[in-house]
């Protein structure tokens, strides 16, 4: 998708569809996986709910985009949902010791800086920027990096191998993360003149 501002003729106003329930459903799990994962004795029930949850960040979208259902809130749900989804599970994980502080930061920086600020200032001018087909791929990449390198840092069954896949992601999303973000400030400057 291209980055571009504006409003689209096609989404309605509509709240209570099926994709945005799934939203909110994602949005409701964020308190169980994050209590499970802190706790020593449930981290791994923990970890797999967050693996859950973020696994499904393409099905609301889906079922929107499938089913005609597309809608204003909708379009703002579900990368809030994404960025609750990641910002939580990454605080759990850094808690329980099984993800590093360094790599988390970069993930929140970039998220606090970028998405909030020009959330904020595109709010105040009424103007949406359409998410860019790179920062879903950033995301899609760091949903995957997340867990494989917590799953490999607990000791868990091929922990070798997760935690290698996941570092390699790691990097790789990172770098496309703050590409996209580039992008996205560029949007935002096109928006706001």
């Amino acid at each position: 998708m291209k980055g571009t501002a504006g409003r689209s003729a096609s989404a309605s106003t509509v709240v209570f569809t099926v994709p945005n329930v799934i939203s909110f459903v994602r949005i409701l799990a964020i308190p169980v996986y994050w209590w499970l994962i802190v706790r020593a004795e449930t981290t791994t029930a923990g970890l797999i709910v967050f693996i859950g949850v973020v696994a499904t960040d393409w099905v609301d979208g889906y079922v929107a985009r499938r089913t005609g259902r597309v809608s204003e809130l909708g379009k703002v749900l579900d990368p809030v949902a994404d960025r609750l989804a990641i910002a939580s599970g990454l605080v759990a994980l850094v808690i329980r010791g099984v993800f590093p502080l360094w790599a988390a930061v970069l993930i929140l920086v970039r998220d606090a800086s970028t998405l909030l600020i020009g959330a904020a200032l595109l709010a105040a001018r009424r103007i949406r920027l359409d998410v860019r087909f790179l920062g879903k791929i950033a995301t899609f990449t760091l949903m995957g990096a997340i867990p494989g390198i917590a799953w490999g840092n607990l000791g868990l069954p091929l922990g070798d191998v997760t935690l290698a896949c996941g570092w390699v992601a790691f990097f790789l999303g990172i770098v496309e993360y703050y590409l996209a973000a580039g992008l996205y400030v560029a949007d935002l400057r096109r928006a706001v003149e």
